[in-house]
């Protein structure tokens, strides 16, 4: 939203030191990292002109090119767990060169963040509703303290129980991000300045990751809330137990093994193969029946392996791929390894619990009963979509 009040610029602090939860910035939920996550919010957002990574650690420093961000290189000084994020933020504009215009302050810790709510923000600040704005919850919680003689009423007198009805709402600060006028936070040097405004947004983007078991309740939460992507990739790998299989086997008196397949997953392959789209199978057990089914489709395959996720990386780096542009298909957790190495992991619907919390895409059909072809047809229509674009 170039103009009259200059440009808006997003920085994104992200030290690579974290107390609570070890390389949070880094940690996925619905399979992206929560800094790729904050990324997407930006850049998605109409208003936003340039979405800016501030931080210290070379791995975060790829991981926000990665997802198309720019950089900057945040001094030792202000990089430790003392330092105020507002210390970053201004350091981000000199470097930038930003003397004007507005400033969304975004924290990746709150991995639900909505681009419409941030450009309702934007709007308001370059209008002039407000100087500075946060991102809050509507509240009519009963606040406590403990005090020296017992539990004490911080919001409300505790002889009086007033229904919800009758009290005032209050507002609760979610810590999600934070827009203000350049100009306005280099005199004050604080993110709260002039006229405060709130944001209100919806309660599920309230969570805030500062432990491990908000890191899990995010992840499981992420399916319901989070927009389905178009599944836009350059290769898939699959597992092949529970995935081109229901996961069942069948043996005879001989000892011979069976399993039961999809037809519907064999044109898929086929399709993905016309449109130039190479596939491979990585298989814990070597099995003739593996072989066989991977002969049929003609897909490259890799067996008896101990460690999936190097070979999936070997195969990547011979071929040229980049593991961001990857689709890894896979049911249990054994494929969690292959899940943390791409862009797009992807489970089955009955998968181990563990791997659906780790998944960026669930799909509908279950192994063995059309979930390579739902994946194909999910990659193609991604592929017609960009060939009508252009």
């Amino acid at each position: 939203m170039t103009g009259g009040r200059g440009e808006v610029v997003a920085v994104i602090p992200a030290r690579g030191g974290s107390q609570g939860v070890p390389r949070k910035n880094l940690r996925r939920v619905g399979g992206v990292p929560l800094l790729g996550r904050a990324i997407g919010s930006a850049i998605a957002a109409a208003h936003i002109d340039r979405v800016v990574v501030s931080t210290d650690d070379a791995e975060i420093a790829a991981v926000a090119r990665e997802w198309g961000a720019e950089v900057v290189d945040r001094p030792a000084a202000i990089s430790g767990s003392t330092a105020s994020s507002e210390s970053a933020l201004l350091h981000g504009l000199d470097v930038l060169g930003v003397e004007r215009g507005v400033l969304v302050f975004i924290q990746a810790t709150s991995p639900f963040i909505d681009p419409v709510d941030l450009d309702a923000a934007v709007e308001r600040v370059v209008n002039g509703d407000a100087d500075s704005l946060f991102s809050a919850v509507e509240s009519w919680g009963f606040v406590w303290r403990d005090g020296l003689d017992g539990a004490i009423g911080v919001n409300h007198d505790l002889r009086v129980r007033p229904r919800r009805q009758d009290r005032e709402m209050e507002y609760l600060e979610t810590g999600a991000f934070y827009v203000m006028d350049v100009a306005g936070f280099r005199r004050a040097e604080h993110r709260f300045f002039g006229r405060v405004g709130i944001a209100v947004v919806p309660e599920h983007s309230a969570i805030e990751i500062d432990t491990e078991q908000q890191l899990a309740m995010s992840s499981a939460l992420a399916p319901l809330v989070s927009p389905a992507a178009p599944l836009d990739v350059d290769a898939i790998v699959t597992d092949f137990d529970g995935v081109h299989t229901d996961d069942h086997a069948f043996v005879d008196q001989d000892g011979h093994e069976f399993v039961s397949v999809s037809r519907e997953d064999g044109m898929g392959v086929s399709l993905l193969k016309e449109a130039g789209v190479p596939l491979l199978i990585l298989s814990t057990e070597t099995n003739p029946v593996v072989t066989a089914r991977a002969n049929k489709l003609g897909v490259d395959v890799i067996q008896g392996l101990d460690d999936k996720a190097g070979a999936l990386a070997t195969w990547a780096g011979r071929a040229g791929i980049d593991l961001n542009r990857v689709a890894y298909l896979g049911n249990d957790v054994n494929d969690l390894g292959c899940f943390d190495l791409v862009g797009w992991p992807v489970a089955v619907p009955d998968a181990h619990p563990r791997v659906l919390a780790s998944a960026r895409v669930v799909l509908s059909r279950p192994g063995g009963d059309g979930a390579v072809r739902e994946l194909a047809e999910r990659v193609l229509q991604s592929i017609d979509r960009k060939r009508k674009v252009s």
